[in-house]
Parts: C-alpha cells; sequence; structure tokens
C-alpha cells in the first residue's frame, strides 16, 4: 500500500504545481472515514482506495482524479454524504464522486434492474466525464486482483461475469488494452477455472521445452529490419490465455491446432518506418494472406493505430506481428489516460468518443432492466466492421450488422425512414448484412416507419433501442386517438362544456403529466367513464349506478330487421360485437348470417339475398377473435391473460398459430360486451411490454 507522502510525491512528479494540500487532505479523509473497516483479504478497507489512486498516477492524471479515486468508496461505503465532499473538495470533485458512486441498494429492484439502474446512472456521469470512467476502471481492476479473497464461489463468479462483459469491454472501447487483458485474465480464471488451468499449463510446458525461443525470434526479426537501416525495438510475447481460449471456442479447435500462439511487437520513430518495416518483414517471411490489417490508416474506434500482419516462421511456424511507433503503442496501452487534456483545459480527446454518444442514446431509449442491459452488451462487445457512405465518411458496426444498423448508425432518422439500401452501388434488402469495406446508400421515404419485423435482424443495440422506441410511440398515438373517441363520448354525457382549463387541471387531479397522457389511460382502460367525468366536473357522476361487471351467463343478442323466429348466427368469419355496422346474408334453405359491413367475405355473397339489419337492444355481448403477437420470453402468456381478466372478458377460445425465436402468434375468442369493450382490450395488449402487435380480425 502506497503511503502518504510517496502518492504525493508520484503526483508532483509529473504535475508539479498540484495542490498538495488537497491531496493530503483527501488520504487522510479517505483514511479516517473508511476507519475500521476491512477487505475480504483481511487488510484495512482503505488500502483499496489508496492503490486505485496509485494505479491512476501510473497513468499520470491530473490531482481531481487522483483525489476522487481516494475519495471514491467513501459515499457509498461510510457515513460521509456528496455535500460533505463538495464542501472540502469542491463541486468538481464531488460531481466525479457521485459518478462514481454505485446507487444505493433498493431493496424493490431485482438484480438485473439494480445493475442496469447502476449502469445507467453511471454511463451518465461518463457522458459528462471520462475521468469518472477511469477511476471505475481502475476501481474494477484492483478488485479483481483481489477476488481470490472472497469465499463465496457465486459472487466471485457474479463480479467476473460483470467484468468480461461490461468493464473488459469499456477498457477495450477507451483503448486501455493492458486494463483489459488484465481484467478478461483474471475474470477468466473465475468463470472456465478448467481451462484457465489447462492452457497456462500448456503455456508453461512449452516454455520449459522450447527456452528461448521467442527471445531468439525477435532477434531474427530486430537483425532483418536493422540491415534494412531501421531502428526499432522488438519485444514477443506467448498470446493472452483468454484470446487462446476464445479462438479455440470460435474455430472448434484444439490447444494443439492453434499455431499462432507467439505475438511480436514492433516499435519504430514514426510511421514512414511502420510501413517499411512491414515490406521488409513480407519480404524476409511468408504472410498469411487475410490477416494484414492497418489500423494506422483506418484506426479502430478507441482510437487504436497499428499495422498487424501475421508470418510463416522457420518450420512452418505462425506467428503475429504488431507495427506501430512509440506514441501509437502509450496510446494503445492506456488510451484516453494516455493523452488527457484536462489539464490543458479540459477538453476531451475527439474522435474517439463517438461509441459513447451512442451508449447514451441507448440509455435514454431503453425501456426497462432487461433491454438496457443488453443493448449496452450489444454497444460495447462486438467485433467491428469497416462500412463508408457514398461520400467516404467512415462507420464502424459490429461483424453481422445490416444495412438497418448502418442507417441508424448514421443517424437515427436516417433509419426512422429508411426504405431500401444501395450496397456497392446495387440494391438489397434491409437485412443483408454488410461485408468489410462496403459503400452503403439509404434510401429513405418521409412516408415511412420503422418495422417490428426488423428486431429480427438487426444487431446493435442504438438500432434495437430507436426501433423499440419508435414502435412504442406510434403504438401510444394509436392509442390516444381511441381514448380521444372515447373521451368525446364521455364528455357529451356531461352537464357542462368542458373547456382547456377543465382538461388540464383534470388530468393534473388525475395525477398525469399531460393530456396525451389522459387519452392514453382513457384508450388504455386506466381510467373508467366515472373517474374521468368526476375529474373534468367533480359531482358529475355522483348520480351514475356503479359499472356493472358483466358476467358470462347473462349475454344475449337480438336483431333487428328479421322476422321473428328465423334463425340466424354470427358469422364465424368476421366475428361482429355489438357497435359493429352488420348485414345479413340469407342463402336458400339456411338461416340469416350475420357479418360486419367490412367483412371480406362478404365479396363472395353478390349472389345471396342481402338483409338490412341492426343490433336489437337486449343485445348484451359477443365473441370477437383478436390475433397478438407477444415477445418469446416467460410470463407473457400470464401477462395477457391478466390484461384478459381485468377487463373482464372471458377466453373461449386460445391458440397459438405461429412461432419462432423471438416471437408467438395467439389467435384469442373473447367473450366481450360490444364494440367498446373489445377496443379497450385491444389498448390494453398494445401498451403491454409483453405484446409486440394486437389486432382484431
Amino acid at each position: 500500500m502506497l503511503r502518504q507522502y510517496e502518492l504525493v510525491e508520484r503526483v508532483l512528479a509529473y504535475e508539479p504545481e498540484a495542490d498538495e494540500a488537497m491531496l493530503n487532505r483527501a488520504y487522510v479523509y479517505s483514511v479516517q472515514k473508511h476507519g475500521s473497516q476491512k477487505r475480504a483479504s483481511g487488510d484495512p478497507y482503505f488500502s483499496h482506495p489508496i492503490e486505485v489512486a496509485g494505479l491512476m498516477t501510473d497513468l499520470k492524471l491530473d490531482q481531481e482524479t487522483i483525489v476522487t479515486a481516494l475519495l471514491h468508496d467513501t459515499v457509498e461505503d461510510t457515513l460521509a454524504t456528496i455535500e460533505e465532499v463538495e464542501k472540502l473538495f469542491g463541486p468538481e470533485i464531488a460531481r466525479l464522486v457521485d459518478g462514481v458512486t454505485k446507487l444505493s441498494k433498493i431493496e424493490t429492484l431485482t438484480e438485473n434492474e439494480r445493475a442496469a439502474e447502476n449502469l445507467r446512472k453511471f454511463f451518465l456521469a461518463m457522458s459528462e466525464d471520462l475521468r469518472v470512467l477511469l477511476v471505475k476502471l481502475a476501481d474494477r481492476l484492483h478488485n479483481m486482483r483481489t477476488l481470490h479473497f472472497i469465499r463465496s464461489a457465486d459472487k466471485r463468479r457474479r463480479i467476473a461475469r460483470e467484468t468480461m462483459d461490461i468493464y473488459a469491454p469499456l477498457a477495450e472501447r477507451v483503448g486501455m488494452y493492458e486494463y483489459m487483458r488484465e481484467m478478461q485474465l483474471l475474470a477468466f480464471e473465475q468463470l472456465e477455472p478448467e481451462a484457465y488451468a489447462t492452457i497456462t499449463g500448456r503455456l508453461a510446458q512449452i516454455r520449459n521445452t522450447e527456452g528461448g525461443q521467442v527471445d531468439a525470434i525477435a532477434l531474427a526479426i530486430k537483425q532483418a529490419l536493422a540491415e534494412a537501416g531501421l531502428n526499432v525495438e522488438v519485444s514477443g510475447r506467448e498470446k493472452h490465455p483468454y484470446s487462446i481460449w476464445k479462438k479455440m471456442a470460435e474455430r472448434h479447435v484444439s490447444f494443439e491446432q492453434i499455431t499462432d500462439i507467439m505475438a511480436f511487437r514492433v516499435l519504430t520513430d514514426d510511421v514512414a518506418d511502420c510501413y517499411q518495416a512491414l515490406g521488409v518483414l513480407h519480404r524476409t517471411w511468408q504472410m498469411i494472406p487475410g490477416r494484414f490489417k492497418d489500423y494506422i490508416s483506418t484506426p479502430k474506434a478507441n482510437g487504436y493505430r497499428s499495422l498487424h500482419t501475421a508470418l510463416i516462421y522457420e518450420n512452418s511456424m505462425r506467428m503475429e506481428v504488431q507495427i506501430r511507433t512509440k506514441a501509437m503503442h502509450r496510446t494503445n496501452e492506456y488510451g484516453l489516460a494516455a493523452h488527457w487534456a484536462y489539464k490543458q483545459g479540459g477538453v476531451t480527446p475527439d474522435g474517439e468518443v463517438g461509441w459513447l454518444r451512442d451508449l447514451i442514446e441507448i440509455v435514454d431509449a431503453s425501456h426497462d432492466a432487461e433491454e438496457l442491459l443488453e443493448h449496452t452488451k450489444m454497444a460495447i462487445y462486438q467485433d467491428r466492421i469497416f462500412a463508408f457512405t457514398p461520400k467516404g465518411a467512415l462507420h464502424q458496426l459490429p461483424k453481422g450488422a445490416t444495412s438497418i444498423d448502418f442507417a441508424y448508425d448514421v443517424h437515427t432518422d436516417l433509419g426512422n425512414m429508411a426504405v431500401g439500401a444501395k450496397i456497392n452501388g446495387r440494391h438489397m434488402p434491409l437485412r443483408t448484412q454488410l461485408n468489410n469495406g462496403d459503400v452503403v446508400e439509404i434510401i429513405k421515404s418521409a412516408k415511412s416507419e420503422p418495422q417490428l419485423s426488423w428486431l429480427g435482424f438487426v444487431v446493435t443495440g442504438k438500432a434495437r433501442a430507436a426501433i423499440r422506441r419508435a414502435v412504442r410511440q406510434k403504438e401510444r398515438e394509436e392509442i390516444a386517438a381511441i381514448g380521444r373517441k372515447l373521451f368525446d363520448e364521455i364528455v357529451e354525457r356531461l352537464p357542462a362544456k368542458v373547456g382547456k382549463k377543465a382538461i388540464a387541471a383534470a388530468w393534473k387531479r388525475l395525477g398525469l403529466s399531460s393530456e396525451l397522457d389522459l387519452m392514453v389511460a382513457i384508450g388504455t382502460a386506466k381510467l373508467d367513464d366515472r373517474e374521468v367525468m368526476e375529474a373534468l366536473v367533480p359531482g358529475s357522476a355522483s348520480g351514475l349506478a356503479e359499472p356493472e361487471v358483466w358476467p358470462k351467463q347473462e349475454r344475449a343478442i337480438s336483431i333487428r330487421g328479421l322476422t321473428p323466429g328465423v334463425a340466424f348466427q354470427l358469422a364465424e368469419c368476421c366475428h361482429p360485437v355489438p357497435g359493429d355496422r352488420i348485414v345479413g346474408l340469407k342463402r336458400p334453405g339456411k338461416g340469416v348470417e350475420v357479418h360486419a359491413i367490412d367483412c371480406m367475405s362478404l365479396a363472395n355473397g353478390v349472389d345471396v339475398d342481402w338483409i338490412d339489419i341492426s343490433w336489437g337492444e337486449r343485445t348484451t355481448g359477443a365473441v370477437g377473435r383478436l390475433r397478438c403477437v407477444l415477445y418469446n420470453r416467460p410470463g407473457t402468456l400470464a401477462e395477457v391473460t391478466g390484461i384478459f381478466a381485468a377487463n373482464t372478458a372471458n377466453i373461449v377460445r386460445l391458440e397459438m398459430t405461429q412461432r419462432d425465436e423471438l416471437f408467438g402468434t395467439y389467435e384469442v375468442d373473447l367473450e366481450v360486451q360490444d364494440l367498446a369493450h373489445l377496443t379497450r382490450i385491444v389498448s390494453a395488449l398494445r401498451a403491454s411490454d409483453a405484446v409486440a402487435q394486437a389486432d382484431r380480425l
């Protein structure tokens, strides 16, 4: 553990004008607040924030970041408050500490919901100041280094999984590869202990049997480049155990079949030397086709720049070589932290955090915890391809991305209006997967709207979040339109005229946020007529009878326009319900079929007698048919049947007609009172997160 004077000396070594008194004050404050708290290792708890601060000094970060590292756990784990931190250390440090601090435990949240809320808060704070992310990554790295002290295997695996899914990819996205590799290795040890032991054991055997082979190859590379007049540094290493295991899993091969387990790095003085060194190596050893990548001319999203190639050495041995300048190497290993610009005026590095804007958009668009976690992992944890707009603008996307993903990556509005795509000049379906180097032109229309079916093939979290948001907005508008019609009917029954002021007072009285919310609540049957009338004109519903609960045995149907005693039946093709405009078809020797006026089968009834009929006063119910498309996940069917029960509708028939990985389609026959009753049920279904689509058949 760093002593107080050692930490201060480290900071002063690269930032001589740092506030020494504030650093000392923060060190002492952290020690005092954590007091006698212990970590799982038995060490004093304050050793953890001090070690995190030490990691920040290795990256030569500013004094505010160092102080934040020292204080980052005080608000969460001690009696300290953000207000106290602000009073002692200023508003900037208080804001940084608050960004790193996790949400307090909320008992009503599930594990996933709590994780999602922590992520939401973390990303929003990170969008304002990326130093929050740097401290958080250092915090997680030190926690992973001491993870083995935690006794509970389940807890160790949970923390390791969170690290592998969220924090290691975040480190990669800001170019902090040293952090990423160490986090992955430590998480890999907990998540796949047998694979970890096997691979590390095999690597140890190779070191013992082949001795200094890595050093010998590195020397051969350096000599070849020196003969060409290049002054370079060459280092070699075995590949990361986790990357070897990942390659084994992806290629379905054994350890013995992995041929390129050694990697070498060549550091040059300038960019021209990088390309000259590449030429020398390709002339000296055979290059493996398809393995060359130029990240200097086309950097990664996190700013990573390097040349990658793979060569065949003696005895058919494969090796991977990375060529970069020394300045690139510093940036590549520590990313944004390597050239942090806060102490030069608070300017964040440009061109390397565009992905963060996408994350923030996902945070805003995600509807629940599951969506946020799903979309976040999509956004930060996928291999990339490169595609271009017709004007040459570069867009990096995950492997498997489609034209729709590309459109949303360019701009959300472009994705929403997409109707087609040209890939390399040819018209292609929107679901076409893109390849490296594709030139993509999106064809748009102002009348176009996102389709629910797009969720079946898009792969980016940004696209999925935007599509779901647009579909929900459309459904909300449809529900509001239905609610408006029902509202107008309610207003007609009031004893007084209702103006805009009365409507505004009504939705406020009902605890809603806007007039639109009021219409949605009416359309989804969350408010009944009495509640709306009372909110609009207090006292107007006092004389009304309580709404009746309609039981199954009271259903009765009467039809006006038929001769008494004539048999009739409601058509199975359209399932008319009271409130529909209806017509009768009389076939010779048969009874009268009652159809809805817009029934498609009426086109086949031109050769029979049509009878002008209408619903009788004694009609109190009928059977309506719905088609519901539900998300294929546990509990959706139970939620839908709960909606039917809440709306006093009896299920007569329920049948699954189609099912795939994402959705299940059901036909449902319901006993309802009338068209308004059926419309309310459809509106409630469309408002449910369990339902992708609901329509009357």
